[in-house]
C-alpha cells in the first residue's frame, strides 16, 4: 500500500515542480516585502525622522549643565558690602544613579560630615522630587571634605561635588532686618519656579525678598560632552548667565551702628531718614539675629532658641510693629486744626488738669494734675497739653480727623521697599463697627482720646518718621526707601532707583512754621525734652510721646516701672535736625521704656549727634554688635550727607 502511494507521488514531477515554484515565489515575496519594509523603516529613521533621532543622539552625548548666575551684591551708601557671594562647594546626589541610598549615606558619612538634619532634609527632598534630578545632600563642604571625596569619587556613581556661590552677610545682626537673608528653596518655592530650576536659594526676608527677581539674575547653561559612563570630557559651548542686579542702599553703616549702640540693653525700634529725599539712613529693630544662620540651613537648636525668645528677634518692628502714637501725634493734629480752619495758632484753650465732655461724669486727664493754664498751639506741643487736643478733636469731628490724618500718611502703608508692611489703624466709626461688633458704637469719648494718640490708634515707626520728615521738608510727604541706586553689571554705571512723586500735606507755610516752633521749644524752650538739651550745638525740633498699654482709671499717675515689662508704657520720640536746615528725621519707639522724654529722647539725641556732628556712641567692651568681617576702605561721607560740626547752628533757648 505504501509502495503504491510512493510510486503514485513520484509519477507527477511536474506537480512537484509547480509546488516548488509556488513556494519559492511566496518566499521571495516575503523576502522582498521584508526588504521593502526594512528600506522604508530606514528611510523613516534616516530621512523623515532624522532630526528627531539626531537630537536624541546628541542629547545622550552632550549634557546641558545649568550655569547659576551670581546673585546681585548689596552695598551701603559708602560702598561697603552688606551682602556678598563667596565660593563654596556642595554635594549633590542623583538618586536613580546612586543605587542603595541607605548604604550610600552610611558610606558618605565616613568621608563627609553629615548631620541628622542634612540627611533628613535630603530624604524629604528625595521623596518630594524626581529620582533623575540632582538633590543637594550637604552645603558648604570644607576643603578637607572636598579632597577626601575626590580620592574616592569613582566609588560613588550619581554623586558630584558642585561649585556654587554662597551668600554671606559681613555685618551679621547689625542689618538683619534691613538686608534680610536667603535660604534653601522649599516646596512652595519649587511650585513657583518649577522642579527644573537651577536655583538652590531664594530671598526670604528683607531686601533679599523684596528685590528677589532683580537680585536672582537669569541662568545660563554649558554644553558638556560626556562618555558612555556619563563623565565629562570637554565643554562644547556656553550660554552665559545674566548676573543679578546690584543694589546700593541709602543706609549708612556708621549711623546704623550708632543707632544700635544707643539702645544699650533696651528693646524697640528706630528709623532715621533724609527728609529731603525719603532715603532711609538707618533702621534698627532690636533685639536682632544673625542672618548667616539661615543661609545653608539653620540648626534645630538655633531655630528653637530664636522662636522661644519672648522678645521675638526675627520680628521686624519697624514695618510690622504697630503701637498707639501717644503724644507724638499732636504736631500733626495741631497742623490739621490749622489747615481745617478749626483753630488759629493764637487760639487758646484752658487746661485745668481734667477735661469733661458735656453730659459725662468721666474726666480725661492732662499730664499735669493742676493743668497747664491757657494754652495755644505752640504751648500745646512743647508742654504736651492733652486738653487742647481733646477739645480740638471734638470740634473737628472724627470725619475731618480721619481726612487729615490720612493726608499725613497714617492708616496706609508708606510703600517702603520691604515686604509685609502693615497699614496700621486710623480710628473711625466704620473701623470700630467692623471690629467691635455689637459694641461698635462710636462715642464722643472715642473722638477725644483719638486727639491724644490713644484709643484705637495703631501706627508704625515708618509712618511716624515719614510724617515727621514731611514737617521738616516744607510739607512734602515722600516715600521712605532703602535702595538708592541699581546697576546691572559690575562695569555698569549706577542708576538712581525711580521713586514716586511726593505730595503736599499742607500748602500753608505759616501753619507749618507754627507747628515747627512748638516742636523746637520741646527741647530748646520750657518743653518736655529739655533733659537732652545740655551740650547741644544744633537745633532739634521734636515731640515726646508715651503710649499707654494699661488704662489709667484714676486721676493718679502710674509709675511705669512698677508694672510688668509687657504692661509698661511705650516710650516714643520723633525729631528732625538741624531744625533750620534739616538733614535727618528720626522716630524712636522703646518697648517697656516708660516715658518718651526719659527713655526715647536720649536715644534719639545720640542718633542725631552721630549724624549731625559725627559724635559716635561709646562701644562697650562686651558689645555683641558685629562690625563686619571684610576689610574695606571707608570713604568719607558726601558733604551733603553729614554737616560738619563747624557749620552746625548754635543752640538757642525759647523761654
Amino acid at each position: 500500500m505504501i509502495q503504491r502511494r510512493q510510486r503514485k507521488a513520484l509519477k507527477n514531477p511536474r506537480a512537484e515542480a509547480d509546488l516548488f515554484r509556488v513556494r519559492a515565489a511566496i518566499g521571495f515575496g516575503v523576502v522582498l516585502l521584508s526588504l521593502v519594509g526594512l528600506g522604508l523603516w530606514y528611510f523613516r529613521l534616516q530621512v523623515l525622522e532624522h532630526e528627531d533621532y539626531a537630537t536624541r543622539s546628541e542629547a545622550n552625548r552632550i549634557k546641558p549643565r545649568p550655569v547659576v548666575p551670581g546673585r546681585g551684591l548689596i552695598y551701603d551708601r559708602k560702598g561697603r558690602i552688606l551682602a556678598d557671594n563667596v565660593p563654596a562647594y556642595r554635594l549633590d546626589v542623583v538618586p536613580d544613579d546612586a543605587g542603595d541610598i541607605t548604604r550610600l549615606l552610611a558610606s558618605l558619612s565616613r568621608i563627609v560630615s553629615l548631620t541628622p538634619e542634612d540627611i533628613a532634609r535630603f530624604q524629604e527632598a528625595r521623596r518630594a522630587g524626581r529620582g533623575f534630578r540632582p538633590i543637594t545632600l550637604k552645603l558648604r563642604l570644607s576643603d578637607a571634605e572636598v579632597a577626601r571625596f575626590a580620592v574616592d569619587r569613582w566609588r560613588y556613581p550619581g554623586v558630584e561635588i558642585v561649585p556654587y556661590l554662597s551668600r554671606v552677610y559681613p555685618y551679621g545682626e547689625l542689618l538683619a532686618h534691613v538686608v534680610g537673608y536667603v535660604a534653601r528653596i522649599d516646596k512652595q518655592d519649587m511650585a513657583r519656579f518649577g522642579e527644573s530650576t537651577p536655583f538652590t536659594h531664594i530671598g526670604k526676608t528683607g531686601l533679599e525678598r523684596y528685590y528677589e527677581d532683580a537680585l536672582r539674575g537669569k541662568p545660563g547653561f554649558q554644553q558638556i560632552e560626556t562618555n558612555v559612563d556619563g563623565r565629562a570630557i570637554r565643554s562644547l559651548g556656553t550660554v552665559p548667565a545674566v548676573p543679578g542686579t546690584d543694589l546700593r542702599l541709602s543706609i549708612d553703616v556708621d549711623l546704623q551702628r550708632a543707632m544700635v549702640l544707643s539702645f544699650g540693653e533696651l528693646e524697640g525700634t528706630a528709623i532715621a531718614v533724609d527728609p529731603r529725599t525719603g532715603e532711609i539712613l538707618a533702621m534698627a529693630s532690636l533685639p536682632s539675629y544673625d542672618p548667616n544662620l539661615f543661609v545653608n540651613g539653620i540648626s534645630h537648636a538655633d531655630f528653637k532658641r530664636l522662636n522661644e525668645n519672648p522678645s521675638r528677634p526675627q520680628f521686624n518692628r519697624a514695618v510690622l510693629g504697630g503701637v498707639a502714637p501717644g503724644s507724638t501725634i499732636k504736631p500733626f493734629f495741631g497742623l490739621a486744626g490749622l489747615d481745617s480752619g478749626a483753630r488759629r495758632a493764637e487760639d487758646r484753650t484752658l487746661s485745668t488738669g481734667m477735661f469733661y465732655i458735656g453730659g459725662q461724669r468721666r474726666g480725661y486727664g492732662d499730664s499735669h494734675r493742676g493743668g497747664h493754664g491757657w494754652t495755644d498751639l505752640r504751648k500745646s506741643i512743647y508742654e504736651s497739653v492733652n486738653t487742647y487736643y481733646y477739645r480740638l478733636a471734638l470740634d473737628m469731628g472724627i470725619a475731618r480727623v480721619d481726612e487729615y490724618m490720612a493726608r499725613y500718611g497714617f492708616g496706609q502703608p508708606t510703600g517702603v521697599d520691604l515686604a509685609g508692611e502693615i497699614p496700621g489703624i486710623l480710628p473711625s466709626p466704620a473701623w470700630k463697627q467692623k471690629n467691635a461688633g455689637s459694641q461698635g458704637r462710636w462715642y464722643p469719648g472715642d473722638t477725644a482720646i483719638t486727639g491724644i494718640g490713644q484709643g484705637f490708634w495703631k501706627v508704625t515707626p515708618l509712618q511716624l518718621v515719614q510724617a515727621t520728615a514731611a514737617l521738616a521738608n516744607d510739607g512734602w510727604l515722600r516715600r521712605p526707601h532703602l535702595v538708592r541706586d541699581v546697576r546691572t553689571g559690575y562695569a555698569a554705571a549706577w542708576t538712581p532707583a525711580p521713586q514716586p512723586e511726593p505730595r503736599r500735606i499742607s500748602d500753608n507755610p505759616a501753619h507749618l512754621a507754627a507747628v515747627r516752633e512748638g516742636m523746637i521749644a520741646t527741647v530748646h524752650g520750657p518743653g518736655t525734652a529739655t533733659n537732652i538739651r545740655p551740650g547741644l550745638t544744633y537745633l532739634i525740633a521734636s515731640k515726646t510721646g508715651t503710649a499707654q498699654v494699661v488704662s489709667r482709671r484714676s486721676q493718679g499717675a502710674i509709675n511705669p516701672r512698677s508694672l510688668p515689662m509687657h504692661l509698661r508704657h511705650r516710650a516714643l520720640f520723633i525729631a528732625y535736625a538741624p531744625a533750620d536746615q534739616p538733614t535727618i528725621a528720626v522716630a524712636v519707639a522703646i518697648e517697656g521704656g516708660g516715658y518718651g522724654s526719659a527713655t526715647a529722647a536720649p536715644i534719639a539725641r545720640k542718633i542725631l549727634d552721630a549724624w549731625v556732628v559725627g559724635k559716635m556712641p561709646e562701644v562697650p567692651d562686651d558689645t555683641r554688635i558685629q562690625v563686619g568681617t571684610i576689610a574695606v576702605e571707608e570713604a568719607a561721607p558726601p558733604a551733603d550727607d553729614v554737616p560738619s560740626a563747624s557749620t552746625a547752628p548754635a543752640a538757642t533757648s525759647r523761654q
